[in-house]
């Protein structure tokens, strides 16, 4: 069966590959004195609060099962942009908030709604690989630009400027836009907000479009850091999740907020691609905003500040060296050369499957998140609990002694 170019674009998804094999091999040591310790992907060990699940029975109960208007639920949506003031104080409408299956379906319906073929979108290197592929799968372009730490492994305004292809003709090649993420996976940094306006300032002023992704934007640990990108300008797009700071990962629901004018044509094909989503998960998304749930989540969200706290030191100590302090999200981005030469292995891919084999902890290699020396970096989440993390890191120093 002849498969489309647009599938064959699409690279594997290395994490998952990672996680399969961590999966496998977690089954035979299950019942031993050393089981399997997770840290290779991105979910919250904390599952959504009690009065969320409650909401979600409730309309189980009640039949609320049908199907919603495909911009959402208005009292979702309301619900939001209340969130919006209270946290950030920023006025979002709830009229420019569109509720869909995820963060995924977001980016997805932020591409095709503004992406043609040939159009180039830039991307810091590294970044989250699936975001690429939505540019991909809209016959665009990820063009990604490699990016240090002195930066915040962030784009700049001179970079942008710098690697800004202006179209020739309306069916030529050039660059459209760009898409940031801030805080990112998997560096778990932000963008400064004065270098995030410069940059929004060069992309507008070609006639340009700036996506940002704040899926972690809840997770943020640093006041500095921790702002939306819409207190900039209503023309930003943004895109966000109730997966990370609201522990609804398999709930499938996100939103995002886009210019007025930008609703109808999101409705559109939101109405064609998608029809609405769950209803359910809409339902308990609700009490996600009430004072308890709230409570419950700063908590947690402390908690992931003290697991970074701790294991991003401990690192450190071992030689996996994270060159920038993760200000939000919850992962670690590790230099492991110098566990590679300590073990004799080539790079960060080889790497995770040695700790993998050998000390029984999961991790990701480099290779997902771009080109510009991903090779030499490995990620870990720090989403397990304290103790999990803790005895990672015990393995990991009897690996490396």
């Amino acid at each position: 069966m002849r498969v489309s170019q647009r599938a064959e674009r699409i690279e594997p998804f290395y994490v998952m590959e990672v996680a399969k094999a961590a999966s496998h091999l977690a089954a035979q040591v299950a019942h031993t004195d050393s089981p399997m310790i997770f840290l290779n992907i991105g979910e919250p060990d904390f599952t959504a609060p009690p009065l969320v699940q409650e909401a979600a029975a409730q309309a189980i109960r009640d039949g609320k099962t049908h199907y919603t208007q495909a911009l959402g639920m208005p009292e979702l949506r309301e619900r939001i942009s209340d969130w919006y003031c209270q946290r950030f104080n920023v006025a979002v409408p709830a009229s420019r908030i569109v509720i869909t299956a995820g963060a995924s379906a977001a980016l997805q319906l932020a591409c095709l709604a503004l992406i043609e073929a040939g159009d180039e979108i830039l991307m810091p290197d590294p970044s989250y690989p699936c975001n690429r592929h939505f540019v991909s799968a809209a016959d665009g372009t990820a063009v990604l630009i490699p990016t240090t730490a002195a930066e915040r492994y962030q784009l700049s305004a001179d970079k942008v400027q710098a690697a800004w292809v202006d179209k020739t003709s309306p069916l030529g090649t050039g660059t459209r836009g760009v898409l940031l993420a801030s805080p990112s996976n998997p560096t778990g940094t932000s963008i400064h907000p004065d270098e995030l306006r410069r940059i929004h300032e060069v992309v507008s002023g070609k006639g340009g479009i700036t996506l940002v992704d704040e899926i972690y934007l809840g997770l943020s640990h640093d006041p500095q850091y921790g702002q939306t990108a819409l207190a900039l300008d209503d023309n930003i797009i943004s895109i966000n999740s109730f997966s990370k700071y609201f522990n609804m990962t398999g709930w499938r629901l996100g939103w995002m907020v886009v210019p007025q004018t930008l609703v109808p044509v999101i409705e559109r094909l939101a109405q064609n691609l998608f029809i609405c989503p769950s209803t359910i998960s809409q339902y308990a998304a609700l009490a996600c905003f009430e004072e308890a749930s709230i409570c419950e989540y700063e908590r947690r969200r402390s908690e992931f500040k003290a697991r970074r706290d701790y294991f991003i030191p401990a690192l450190n100590a071992l030689g996996l060296t994270v060159p920038v302090m993760p200000d939000g999200a919850f992962y670690a981005w590790a230099d492991c050369r110098a566990a590679c030469a300590k073990l004799g292995v080539k790079d960060s891919w080889d790497l995770a499957f040695e700790i993998m084999n050998k000390a029984h902890v999961a991790a990701t290699p480099g290779r997902d998140f771009g080109t510009a020396d991903t090779h030499n970096f490995i990620r870990f989440s720090t989403a397990s609990s304290m103790a999990q993390l803790q005895m990672a890191i015990e393995r990991l120093k009897t690996l490396l002694a």
